[in-house]
């Protein structure tokens, strides 16, 4: 068997991807690199390795504290999945996301500490730091597995992406989770990053949050 390996490094992330990579050699993979190791993206006999970034890593966390400051200051239900490995051997497709969140199909989950897609609903949310792009796509990946909305966060931009019912993930100005919430605001505070204060910033969303957001959702 042959095995084609292409490498990139952009903004300090190492991207691997291997082709000719079978169902069974990925979950081996998977079970190799349980709770460590690289991230990885599954398509049709591709995967793709990614290390983040401190880049990386610290715009996750800040979009972490956006959903979590409107969860928690609006009371809405929330359980956060991380980076879970989310899979579908009837697809052939697999994908860690940068965040995810359920919210309504919360209560669909037989047992949050131990999600499958096979029995599961996939996440309500997901989220995609893209300071580098992935050689797969990883927005058809999502589609397929049933997640709900995406969003894309590059460092400047913050693109919402909704699926639709015939399987398409068009770009949406509202979010499907928090239509309440105007996505402007939220690209602006995400753009307007001081990486000096994440307390400092973090406080600041969210009394943005509890003047204008909260009393609009209590409506």
């Amino acid at each position: 068997m042959t095995v084609a390996i292409q490498t990139k490094r952009l903004e300090d992330i190492r991207r691997f991807l291997i082709h000719l990579i079978d169902w069974q050699q990925y979950e081996t993979l998977c079970d190799v690199f349980a709770d460590r190791g690289p991230r990885m993206t599954y398509d049709r006999g591709k995967v793709e390795f990614m290390s983040p970034s401190s880049t990386h890593e610290r715009y996750r966390m800040l979009v972490h504290f956006v959903i979590e400051a409107i969860t928690d200051e609006l009371d809405i239900p929330r359980i956060s999945g991380g980076s879970t490995t989310f899979k579908r051997e009837d697809l052939e497709k697999g994908l860690e996301p940068d965040q995810c969140y359920y919210f309504e199909r919360a209560a669909q989950l037989r047992d949050p500490l131990r999600i499958d897609l096979a029995t599961d609903p996939a996440p309500d949310l997901a989220i995609e730091i893209e300071v580098s792009r992935s050689a797969l796509d990883r927005l058809s990946i999502y589609a397929a597995l049933g997640v709900r909305e995406v969003w894309r966060f590059d460092g400047e931009d913050l693109i919402v992406h909704v699926l639709q019912d015939d399987g398409s993930f068009p770009e949406s100005q509202k979010s499907a989770a928090f239509p309440f919430v105007p996505m402007e605001e939220i690209a602006k505070f995400l753009s307007e990053y001081d990486s000096a204060n994440d307390t400092r910033r973090g406080k600041e969303f969210r009394a943005w949050v509890q003047a204008e957001v909260l009393p609009r959702y209590q409506q």
